[in-house]
């Protein structure tokens, strides 16, 4: 039988077959690919061979784009399909795929390769491909020799391990954890969350009980409805342990197996010592090299800077809580678990409705139709249902045409479910390239992953604003992926685009969540069919920035402490994460955890998944799109009502162009200038 990841991976219009992989075909398949990519490595560094970037790319980069895309699928499979057996198949096979990699990276003759291409001989994209090429080379270690060469290989491979064992804690200590509460603990818990939660424990036969997690679709309703603060506390308490030292369940023994402790002392330590091998002071330098800012100084300043202004606006969102709480729920001493519960609670009293009372509006396929036709519009694109393997049932595929061209298609993963770890994400399943080996035009494929609660009764999946806020966040990653019109692989869609500019077109597709013209279209009452009503938005758009000072301080929070950390000297001096931790709660949180809380331990973003001393992008870039966003409100004061004249234009300059130029370069095409903090603090209700 042919092996299913070796099929379909390297013709320009080739998808994975999802159906058919199963474990077994993980390490034949790899290790197969990676010797024909070793072949083409050595083909290419050979004495006699050309340095020419098509040359090059027509042997290396196709045969490496191969196994990328057979391994891209047994990780996505990973992320979205987990079981033992999978699992065992891909860390079987990442030691060698992390191997192969970092020796590519490091290697010097092929450096020397890139470095002896006539740059005059490249066009505009090349050119920009290229002189990533080179850098990476440097910060991948090509230039080290002997003894720290080998030390920083085996970095990496470490590393590897370390971060995927992370991961996988994060996703056990998380699955682990099961509480079968009685109805009467369950006072003010939304009926759809009821309803999953008696039907989990029913079908394993715990009858007239129901099975509480800390998936959210199951854990954050509990926190904000459940009127039982002892519930709300052994929910947090779960949560805010897991994976650490503190956690207890399901015994105190048996949760030391998933305790991330040592995984992130032994990253720190690894990262550090990479960095100073590579010649940085320490890893927030090292990983700043690829990004628009300029050094970790910059970041700290603006993050402590955007703190101050928040402060006043935070404080006083703590100030109208604990008033609230006192007069109106009985709580003079409000614990860190009650705080969720509290806001629910204020906002439903000074904005007259509910979370739950919006999310009967907004079913899943009205939403997604809603999201499409303001895709269509701004973009000049028609989206149609398509057909392709898939992994899971719910999956859906989906094509992106112009003028009845193919642009781009992409896989929609909306549902939580066993297996699948949290959160939402975006991934490139193939990039657009001109194909050096064929002269064919590959069009892009992508990933978009949620993990929203089912429907319940044979009714459509209800999702919250948040939910739909998170669904436009991750197609406007989809989007800048697949409307670019950039031939080069590397520098085409989000490739090549620095890290702390690309949540600029995810977090400005958000804002389309609090537009009146686009919300009418994407609504629908589940049981009436009735869409929203204008008085329900109008309550929503009051409260849109209810505890925005809060939640900037918040990000700010995470983003020190992941730079500040990533600063320190982590092999002379252990880790002391909490101390680190502790320090920045001090100077930024105005809500104080307990002593036993352990966030750290499942932040899966700093330490699995690639925004290392990067966290602050999420701030940055959040300037960028509020900025590029305001162009769209001054538009229609100007006669572009619907946003297409505007839209384009922000599509040619930011969408298209990807990586192949930077992004400040981009965001002054759309804008005619750089950006500043007054729309994000205008849109935040801070100016």
């Amino acid at each position: 039988m042919t092996n299913p990841l070796l099929q379909n991976t390297n013709a320009a219009s080739s998808l994975a077959l999802f159906d058919q992989i199963k474990p077994e075909h993980v390490a034949p398949a790899i290790k197969a690919l990676l010797a024909d990519a070793q072949k083409a490595l050595d083909t290419v560094t050979a004495d006699g061979f050309p340095a020419n970037w098509l040359e090059i790319s027509k042997v290396l980069d196709v045969a490496t784009e191969k196994l990328g895309r057979a391994w891209g699928a047994v990780s996505h499979l990973n992320s979205v399909a987990d079981n033992p057996e999978l699992r065992a198949a891909y860390n079987e096979s990442l030691p060698v795929i992390t191997e192969f990699y970092t020796a590519l990276g490091a290697n010097e003759q092929l450096y020397a390769k890139y470095k002896a291409i006539d740059v005059k001989t490249l066009n505009a994209e090349q050119f920009q491909a290229h002189k990533n090429a080179v850098r990476n080379f440097v910060l991948s270690g090509a230039e080290l020799q002997g003894a720290a060469k080998e030390r920083f290989a085996e970095i990496q491979a470490i590393q590897a391990e370390l971060s995927q064992k992370f991961s996988e804690n994060a996703l056990d200590a998380t699955e682990s954890f099961v509480y079968y509460a009685k109805i009467d603990e369950l006072d003010g818990v939304p009926e759809d969350v009821l309803h999953t939660a008696k039907a989990a424990a029913t079908k394993e036969g715990k009858d007239n009980l129901y099975k509480l997690t800390l998936k959210m679709p199951c854990y954050l309703p509990v926190m904000q409805f459940a009127t039982s603060s002892a519930l709300r506390e052994v929910l947090y308490k779960a949560n805010s342990t897991k994976a650490s030292d503190q956690a207890t369940f399901p015994t105190a023994e048996e949760a030391k197996k998933f305790d991330n402790s040592a995984n992130i002392a032994q990253i720190l330590a690894l990262r550090h010592e990479e960095a100073v091998l590579l010649g940085f002071n320490n890893y927030a330098e090292a990983s700043i090299a690829t990004k628009m800012a300029k050094s970790p100084a910059e970041v700290i300043a603006f993050l402590r800077d955007l703190g101050q202004r928040a402060r006043p606006f935070a404080e006083k969102d703590l100030t109208d809580m604990r008033a609230f709480a006192a007069e109106h729920l009985n709580l003079t001493n409000p614990q860190p678990w009650d705080w969720p519960y509290i806001g629910e609670k204020l906002k439903e009293a000074r904005y007259s409705f509910s979370e739950q009372e919006v999310k009967q509006y907004f079913t899943a396929p009205k939403v997604l139709a809603g999201l499409f036709k303001i895709v269509e519009t701004l973009f000049d694109v028609a989206i149609r249902e398509d057909k392709a393997p898939v992994w899971n049932e719910s999956v859906k595929f989906y094509r992106i045409e112009r003028n009845a061209k193919l642009v781009g298609q992409f896989y929609l993963d909306p549902n939580a479910r066993t297996g699948k770890r949290g959160g939402a994400w975006m991934d490139d399943v193939r990039a657009r390239w001109l194909r050096p080996d064929t002269g064919v035009l590959q069009t892009p494929v992508a990933h978009l992953v949620c993990n929203f609660a089912d429907g319940v009764d044979g009714k459509p999946a209800l999702l919250t604003h948040d939910d739909v806020t998170t669904l436009f966040h991750e197609c406007g990653h989809g989007l800048q992926h697949m409307l670019t019109t950039v031939n080069e692989r590397d520098v085409s869609g989000i490739s090549g685009v620095e890290w702390d500019a690309v949540e600029l077109p995810s977090q400005f597709m958000e804002n389309f969540c609090w537009e009146w013209d686009v919300l009418k279209h994407m609504t629908a009452h589940v049981d009436t069919g009735e869409p929203l009503p204008i008085a329900l938005f109008d309550k929503m758009t009051a409260a849109k920035n209810f505890q925005s000072g809060l939640q900037t301080l918040r990000q700010i929070e995470f983003s020190l402490f992941d730079m500040l950390l990533h600063c320190e000297d982590n092999v002379k001096n252990k880790p002391d994460v909490m101390a680190m931790l502790t320090q920045v709660r001090s100077e930024v949180a105005l809500i104080q955890p307990p002593a036993y809380s352990r966030t750290a331990h499942t932040f899966s973003h700093i330490f699995a998944g690639g925004y290392a001393a990067g966290y602050y992008s999420y701030k940055w870039a959040e300037v960028l799109s509020s900025d590029a966003y305001a162009a769209f409100e001054e538009a229609r004061l100007t006669g572009d009502v619907d946003g297409t004249k505007t839209g384009r234009k922000y599509r040619e300059a930011i969408l298209e162009s990807g990586g192949s130029r930077s992004a400040m370069d981009s965001f002054k095409a759309f804008r005619g200038r750089e950006p500043t903090l007054d729309a994000l603090l205008r849109h935040q209700g801070m100016a």
